[in-house]
Formats: structure tokens, C-alpha cells, sequence
């Protein structure tokens, strides 16, 4: 398959296909006497393990990781579920903080009158000196 069928095959963007390469995150693809990029059936599995990870939030360094573990056939799977496990707990904590972000800006948005008027707490609030916005806590449930 040349790039483009690659890219097809995989969901994989050329433009990342060539930086996966560029950063060694996948060995790069062999080349045909044109130059153009030959890839094979390895490399295409290679490329859809990469896309599945990145779909699940995975960072470039833990894929490079996973793909270790995931060519070692003598790995063991207590790495495997210790990686997975983290990779949770940073999901967890980016929830968290997404919740954060969400109760705030509707706490604003609440407070903001949204008529003629030049008054405004959501801009208030981001041009305030301490630069952070005020925290609102939102209820869980």
C-alpha cells in the first residue's frame, strides 16, 4: 500500500503517518524506487494499533510503550494492565478538571445577564489579577 491507501486503511492522517515516522513512534515505511512510502500488512497492523490507542487517550510515549509490550511476546500483562491502569487514573483526573472547567463557565454564564448591557462576569472574571478564573463546584450525581 503506498500513503494514501495507508492512510485509508488505518484512519491515520498522511500528514501523521510521515511524523509517527519522523518521531521513530513506528519504523518508517520502505520505499519503492519512485520513493514513494511501500507499506505492509505488519505495518498497517502496526499503524491500527496506533490509531486504536490514540482513540483511547494515549499519549505518543505510553504508545511507544504499549507497541514494546505489544511486539514482546514474553512481555508480561501485569505491564500491560500497570500502563492501562495509569492511563485511567490520568483519564480520571482530566475529567475532573474538565468538570471543573464546565461547573465555572456555567457558573458565569449564570451570572452574566446577556442583554445590552457592558457588564460581564465571564469577562471579568478572565481579565481578574489573579488570572484564574473563580471556581464554582457543581454537584455530583
Amino acid at each position: 500500500m503506498i500513503i494514501g491507501e495507508a492512510s485509508k486503511a488505518t484512519g491515520i492522517s498522511v500528514k501523521m503517518l510521515r511524523y509517527y515516522e519522523e518521531i521513530g513512534l513506528v519504523r518508517p515505511a520502505l520505499r519503492a524506487y519512485s520513493g514513494y512510502r511501500i507499506y505492509s500488512d505488519k505495518s498497517i497492523a502496526t499503524l491500527r494499533f496506533v490509531r486504536r490507542a490514540r482513540d483511547l487517550g494515549f499519549q505518543v510515549k505510553q504508545i511507544a510503550s504499549l507497541l514494546d509490550l505489544w511486539q514482546n511476546g514474553s512481555r508480561a500483562s501485569a505491564d500491560v494492565k500497570s500502563l492501562a491502569t495509569t492511563h485511567v487514573q490520568e483519564l480520571e483526573q482530566r475529567r475532573r478538571e474538565l468538570d471543573e472547567m464546565i461547573a465555572t463557565l456555567e457558573h458565569l454564564a449564570h451570572h452574566c445577564h446577556g442583554d445590552q448591557r457592558p457588564d460581564c462576569p465571564i469577562l471579568q472574571s478572565l481579565g481578574a489579577e489573579d488570572s484564574a478564573p473563580q471556581k464554582a463546584t457543581r454537584p455530583r450525581g
